[in-house]
């Protein structure tokens, strides 16, 4: 409990400016995963399918991460999932909420919900994929409410 008492001698800290909007730095590619950036700038979410076991995962890679076989393909998904975890940062403009949604495919993958009130999002509910531009680079695919 605040105590008039006790506060007097403790020094008094000025609001802490908004930072404004976060900005999207842009993304590291390297040539094994340049197909996906140019597909993130075409609007399709790509994931990468092992030919050898065949399954999917997510960040694409040659090798693929379950059976380490180099034979690999690119598939395009469907680009919805739902929410199966989610922490908002920030406040005001500067607040940004990270979650790991579960993509239809079945892998799950870290990213960000955007155009949306955090503050409405609930685990298991319905995504779709939505790709916003960075800063001199690729676009970011991202997820908004379905």
């Amino acid at each position: 409990m605040n105590n008039p008492e006790t506060m007097r001698d403790q020094p008094v800290r000025p609001p802490v400016p908004s930072t404004g909007p976060c900005k999207i730095p842009a993304p590291r590619v390297l040539p094994e995963s340049l197909p996906y950036w140019i597909a993130a700038d075409e609007g399709r979410l790509l994931i990468k399918r092992c030919n050898a076991c065949g399954k999917v995962h997510h960040y694409p890679r040659d090798i693929c991460p379950h059976c380490l076989s180099a034979n690999t393909e690119w598939l395009e998904a469907a680009g919805t999932g739902a929410v199966y975890s989610f922490s908002t940062m920030g406040k005001g403009d500067a607040a940004y909420t990270l979650a790991y949604v579960t993509l239809a495919e079945g892998i799950t993958l870290m990213t960000n919900l955007v155009d949306c009130d955090p503050t409405l999002v609930q685990m298991g509910q319905a995504v779709r994929v939505i790709f916003k531009p960075s800063e001199g680079g690729h676009a970011v695919p991202m997820f908004t409410p379905a």
